[in-house]
């Protein structure tokens, strides 16, 4: 079967209609419908529902389109091997994930050997990037810690401390560093449900069994820089995350017991994808058979 279907089937289930579909793919309106119907034809299923001019996928169209997304994605780095002879000299590789710090590094050291690459990234939360992977929307997934799912690999980047930032006139900002005990009662402001940062540092502080107050929780790093300046409490984040500002200091942890991990998740069928290896190989490291415990 051709994979102009495939290719017409996930454009629709993304775009939500035939005329969106249409103008992605550069293609006329009766062209995909026509490859949309032929699609349906094959077998008697019905892969949209259809209101109007709207198209949702049905029960077997969602089970349909991540077969048909991987089939798009082996057919294209088919593709690159044919055509460049394994060396990867152009072509499109798609990255997933949940903040821009350690993301743009990997690409700019990958841009050093793969000039010819074309690289986009979309950015989400962790289940985004993880369901992306999984549908073979994106080739890469960048997250902070361990999630542990079988049709996946990961390999470790990077491990960082976690440390905190105060506003210049707080207390603490008179010390380069403090024992967690020094937190006992302090404010300290929380982030949202499901930040790793948050949770690494919920574990530290119960081990420690020290007690923090907390009267406002924030739902991005950009919202935690700025109610640290106000000097609403005291904000916890990767070293590697945070941002110099004057109006605040950074105060390291002694000992450092809380830290975060940054990990690149591929799916495990595509660790000899010439894409995912190039990318790999251009971070110094390489793809490992587990995710981590």
């Amino acid at each position: 079967m051709s994979t102009a279907r495939y290719r017409a089937f996930v454009a629709v289930a993304h775009q939500g209609s035939l005329s969106a579909a249409a103008r992605a793919l550069k293609l006329s309106q009766p062209t995909v419908s026509a490859q949309i119907s032929a699609l349906e034809q094959h077998s008697p299923v019905e892969l949209f529902h259809r209101r109007g001019y709207r198209m949702s996928l049905s029960s077997a169209g969602e089970q349909l389109l991540p077969i048909a997304q991987k089939i798009l994605a082996l057919e294209a780095e088919a593709d690159f091997f044919l055509r460049d002879s394994g060396q990867l000299n152009q072509g499109r590789l798609h990255l997933g994930a949940v903040g821009p710090f350690h993301v743009i590094e990997m690409v700019a050291a990958h841009r050093l050997r793969r000039p010819g690459i074309e690289v986009s990234i979309r950015m989400g939360n962790s289940k985004q990037v993880l369901a992306d992977l999984e549908q073979y929307t994106t080739d890469i997934g960048v997250l902070a810690g361990s999630h542990d799912n079988p049709a996946l690999e990961c390999v470790l980047y990077a491990r960082h401390p976690i440390i905190l930032f105060a506003h210049r006139d707080h207390p603490l900002a008179r010390h380069a560093s403090v024992r967690v005990e020094q937190l006992q009662g302090m404010e300290l402001l929380r982030r949202e449900a499901g930040s790793t940062t948050q949770a690494t540092m919920d574990a530290t502080l119960q081990g420690a069994g020290v007690r923090t107050r907390c009267s406002l929780e924030v739902g991005s790093r950009e919202a935690l820089r700025e109610a640290v300046a106000r000097g609403l409490g005291v904000g916890a984040v990767s070293e590697a995350e945070f941002i110099a500002d004057p109006r605040f200091v950074p105060i390291r942890i002694d000992g450092d017991p809380a830290t975060t991990s940054t990990y690149l998740y591929y799916a495990r069928e595509r660790r000899r994808s010439l894409l995912i290896q190039s990318f790999l190989q251009a971070q110094r490291i390489a793809p490992r058979e587990t995710p981590p415990a």
